[in-house]
């Protein structure tokens, strides 16, 4: 279980854009991440301090913090390395800095031009960074229930980064990342039910990417294991653009809100609000 009993939904309109090729216009998605900072979510990943030749769509993510409404729903910026946890850790609004660490080599390779450990070494200073700004870290651990690289997978293998990465440099949240779409329920949780007990300091969330109809099962199994974050993107858009499986998106928020509601979970989320933003989806994507 959780340390903390509250559920925590965490809106993601970075990664429903960063994998779009054509670019959006800064306005359009000041007034979309506006309308979901309206919405009573527990935090709003807006966006991104990466390389712009990497994920050119979040090349604009300075200009767009500046431009976002108060709000208390707290905001994550993803960074990928120390120049980027530097830029990000000097906006005042950031709370989160969240940083992907994969327990596949490959596609640590592929998506932050580092090697596991060089990896782990950037989270120390990440860490150092973050600290030092009054920030917070958050672990993404993705490939975090399979491996399309055919290199070794185990269940153990993502238990072994995860305690690491707490006991060696203290990350208190840890978002457990299906980057490809290929948890089951079983699966879910029997690895939430390890980690929560054999780690119980640590905050683990969900970051599931999954087709709609397998939503409610895997909700259900995260929930019920003791997981009480969850990442989603309204309508499922998005998804990993350094990952093989692209018709995989992001967990939908609408499908999670309503498992929540059909089984009596306060989501603190504003329906009607919801659903502006919502139909201003239309607008973002095509």
């Amino acid at each position: 279980m959780s340390i903390d009993d509250t559920l925590k939904l965490i809106e993601c309109p970075r990664d429903a854009m960063q994998g779009l090729h054509d670019f959006i216009p800064t306005d359009i998605k000041v007034d979309y991440i506006n309308s979901i900072l309206s919405c009573g979510f527990d935090t709003v990943d807006f966006g991104s301090f990466v390389s712009p030749k990497a994920i050119p769509q979040m090349k604009d993510s300075a200009e767009i913090i500046e431009r976002l409404n108060e709000s208390d729903s707290k905001l994550l910026a993803i960074v990928a390395n120390e120049r980027g946890a530097k830029d990000a850790a000097a906006f005042e609004r950031i709370d989160y800095l969240g940083y992907p660490f994969s327990v596949s080599e490959q596609f640590q390779l592929r998506n932050t031009n580092a090697t596991l450990e060089e990896s782990f070494l950037r989270v120390d200073s990440i860490q150092e960074i973050a600290q030092k700004n009054n920030k917070e870290l958050v672990i993404y651990l993705s490939m975090g229930f399979g491996n399309p690289y055919n290199e070794k997978w185990h269940p153990d293998i993502v238990a072994g980064w995860a305690e690491k990465l707490y006991t060696k440099l203290d990350v208190k949240i840890q978002a457990l990342s299906d980057t490809i779409g290929c948890a089951d329920a079983a699966l879910v949780t029997s690895l939430f039910e390890t980690l929560s007990s054999s780690l119980n300091k640590v905050e683990f969330g969900a970051h599931l990417h999954t087709l709609p109809q397998n939503a409610p099962g895997l909700i259900e199994a995260a929930y019920n294991a003791g997981c009480r974050r969850f990442d989603g993107a309204i309508k499922g858009f998005g998804g990993c653009p350094m990952a093989v499986d692209k018709l995989t998106g992001n967990m939908p928020t609408e499908l999670m809100l309503d498992w929540f509601t059909k089984n009596d979970v306060y989501t603190g989320v504003d329906m009607q609000r919801f659903d502006k933003a919502m139909s201003k989806a239309v607008t973002v994507f095509p």
